[in-house]
This record gives structure tokens, C-alpha cells and sequence, in this order.
């Protein structure tokens, strides 16, 4: 049957406008729209890639599943990072090329399709829904994943997404909520499919210095997976965590049966993670040093931007996780506000994108320079008004 058709209202030229009015503004325009990191890789990763540059599995074949290695350094992590003990619930690993393709062929591999259901949030990532739609599957937005409810006894579920904590509210659905939806899926044979992209990147739990360091809930954490990975899977992205968003690096992690039949899909596919790009993923994984800098500077940015966004008339609060502030349009629309602060210089993204045409989403992924820069602005047209 090959891709079916999708529509979605995610068109970045659609934004076009705003960063033109921006550029008109005293300064130019800062663009905190899009996610993309804007800091350097860590050191160790791009020894790590040099390094691997001549190495075998650079000029040779690489292999699908990852090299030894690679499997090696994401169990560590799981470990050290999630408090998941990947052989104990008996789940395997496999590299993906970024975690959005990840994303967008995940109900294919499932082979799910006409008379199929995905359960998603009605706000969140737009991609789940292009990806079901790709399969030809039929998208169910719940406004609510963890209300199991909503969701369970509606005829053909064959998979449910769990974003936490979420692009774009930040939200992060607490261990006992995500065991429920793991009982729920499990009753009714779906999958669940858990972004944790933003997983590391968690501020609820931290201290005034910017500090302490805590994850949000694994799905595969064995009290919420109920010590077995059958029926689950867990995407994560080190886009991120170590700024390696162009290295297009990430990797899912669970149910053997089901990555298993995805791998041999993938290796026919030419779906294969790079080999110096391997060498590289290892080494951001064993450097927790370099995620802890980085989230003290996400931390910082976050606060600030919030801080401004204040000032200026938004009720917004510091997010729970990831890296948004996910803020109430002032005109009760996300266009009318673009608008309004393109005249400042200032692009966020129109919550329209994500499901809520009432909402902005503010990135923190900016450089300190344009998030003090933004902050400068929203609070010298707080103090002019």
C-alpha cells in the first residue's frame, strides 16, 4: 500500500511572516522557535568521533543493532541514569537515525493500518500523528494518556503514546500513572510507545543552585513495566541531553520480540546509524558531566525566560521538564500573538502546531546571549506600557 496521505497544520513557512516582522525590529530577530540546540557537543564526543573516523566500523558495513560497544554504553546508562536493568525485564536495543524517524515509522514497523487506532495526547509532538497517518492508522487524541479511561475500551487500540516529560507542556506523568497505562495496554494488547527524549531534563525537582540532578519516570522502570518489557518501548534522543541534534543520534529500548522483526525491517531499509556516529553515541552516553552542564545551563535559560515572560503579562511558571515554556497566548491566539512579539524581535512558535491554537511555545535552546537578549526586551516593553 506504500505511505498514505497526512495533513497536519506543522508547517514551519508558516512562520515565515513572523521572523520577517522580527527582522524589521531594533536588533534583528532571535528565533526561539524551534528546539535545535545551539550549544558545542561535549569533548568526549567528538574525540570519540575522530577517533572512529578510520576505524572499521567507519569504513565497513555498520551493524544495524549497534556495535557491541554502543548496546554496552545504553545499558550503562539505563542503569545509571533511569534505574532500568535492561537484561532483568529482558528488553533489547537498537540505534535509530534521530528519534523523529523513530517517530514517524513506529506504527508502520507495527504494521498497523486501516481499522487501527493510536492513542496520543490531544497536545504534543506532531509527528505521532503524522506517523499514524503515514500507516494509514486512525490518530484518537485524549487530552489525557493517563486517564486510561478515555482510551481503553474503544475498539482497534493497537498503540498508545506517552510523552514525559512533554513537548510542548513540559508535563511529566508520575510512575504510578504510567504503570497504569501499562496495565491498560496490556489488557487490551496495544503497545506503548514512550517518548522520553526529555527525560533528563526535569526542574520540579531542582534546587534554587541549580544543583540537584533527577529523571523523570522510565516506562521501563521495573515497578512501572511490572518487571517485563513485553508491549514496550522506550525512544530517547541525544539531540538534547549532549547536543547532538545534527548527528542524528538516538536509540529505542524494550519488548525483544517487536525490535527484533523492526531491525530486520530497518537493516533492508538501509535505516543504520553511522559507525563514527556509534563511536560517538558510547561516549555522550558515559559522560554525565557534559548532561549535567547542560542542564544547568537549560536550567538558567529556563528561568530566565520565564522570569521575562512574567513580566511582561504571561502566567506562566517554570515547566516541569523538557525545554519549552509553554505559555497562554495574551490575545487568546497564538497568530495575534506571534504578531505582537515579532514586533519585539521575538519568534516563538505558534501552539497551533501542538494541538492548541490558544497556546506559544518558547524554546530554551537558544545561546545565553539571545535568551538574555529576549529576556532584555519582554521587560523593557513590560516597563513601557
Amino acid at each position: 500500500m506504500g505511505f498514505q496521505t497526512f495533513a497536519s497544520p506543522y508547517d514551519w513557512s508558516r512562520v515565515s511572516k513572523y521572523r520577517e516582522i522580527a527582522r524589521q525590529a531594533e536588533g534583528g530577530c532571535i528565533d526561539i522557535s524551534v528546539g535545535s540546540p545551539a550549544d558545542e557537543v561535549p569533548q568526549s564526543v567528538v574525540e570519540a568521533l575522530r577517533d572512529a573516523a578510520t576505524a572499521p566500523n567507519a569504513y565497513g558495513y555498520p551493524a544495524t543493532v549497534g556495535t557491541q560497544a554502543l548496546q554496552n554504553a545504553i545499558s550503562r546508562w539505563f542503569m545509571r541514569e533511569r534505574e532500568v536493568d535492561l537484561s532483568a525485564i529482558h528488553a533489547v536495543t537498537i540505534p535509530t537515525v534521530g528519534s523523529k524517524e523513530a517517530v514517524a515509522l513506529m506504527a508502520s514497523l507495527l504494521h498497523l493500518g486501516a481499522g487501527d487506532v493510536v492513542v496520543q495526547p490531544a497536545v504534543s509532538y506532531p509527528t505521532y500523528a503524522i506517523g499514524t497517518q503515514i500507516a494509514g492508522a486512525e490518530v484518537l487524541e485524549v487530552s489525557d494518556v493517563a486517564d486510561v479511561d478515555s482510551w481503553r475500551n474503544v475498539a482497534g487500540v493497537k498503540a498508545v503514546w506517552v510523552n514525559s516529560p512533554s513537548n510542548p507542556t513540559g508535563e511529566i506523568i508520575d510512575s504510578e500513572a504510567l504503570a497504569g497505562i501499562v496495565r491498560a495496554a496490556r489488557s487490551i494488547g496495544a503497545v506503548v510507545l514512550s517518548d522520553e527524549c526529555y527525560a533528563l531534563m526535569r526542574w520540579d525537582e531542582a534546587d534554587s543552585d541549580a544543583t540537584q540532578y533527577a529523571d523523570a519516570p522510565s516506562i521501563l522502570r521495573t515497578d512501572i513495566c511490572q518487571g517485563t518489557a513485553q508491549g514496550v518501548l522506550a525512544l530517547y534522543s541525544l539531540s538534547k541531553q549532549s547536543n547532538m541534534a545534527g548527528y542524528r543520534a538516538a536509540f529505542v529500548a524494550g519488548d525483544a520480540a517487536i525490535l527484533k522483526e523492526m531491525t530486520a525491517y530497518r537493516k533492508q531499509i538501509g535505516q543504520i546509524i553511522p559507525g563514527p556516529v556509534q563511536a560517538a553515541m558510547a561516549a555522550a552516553l558515559d559522560d554525565a558531566e557534559a548532561v549535567h552542564v547542560q542542564w544547568r545551563r537549560y536550567y538558567r535559560r529556563l528561568s530566565a525566560l520565564v522570569q521575562a515572560l512574567q513580566a511582561y503579562g504571561y502566567e506562566v511558571s517554570m515547566p516541569q521538564g523538557a525545554l519549552y515554556v509553554w505559555a497562554k497566548a495574551r490575545s487568546g491566539n497564538c497568530w495575534q500573538d506571534m504578531e505582537d512579539l515579532a514586533a519585539l524581535g521575538i519568534v516563538p512558535s505558534p501552539g497551533e502546531f501542538y494541538g492548541a491554537p490558544e497556546y506559544l511555545r518558547f524554546s530554551a535552546t537558544a545561546s545565553d546571549e539571545d535568551i538574555s537578549t529576549v529576556a532584555k526586551r519582554l521587560h523593557e516593553a513590560a516597563s513601557s506600557k
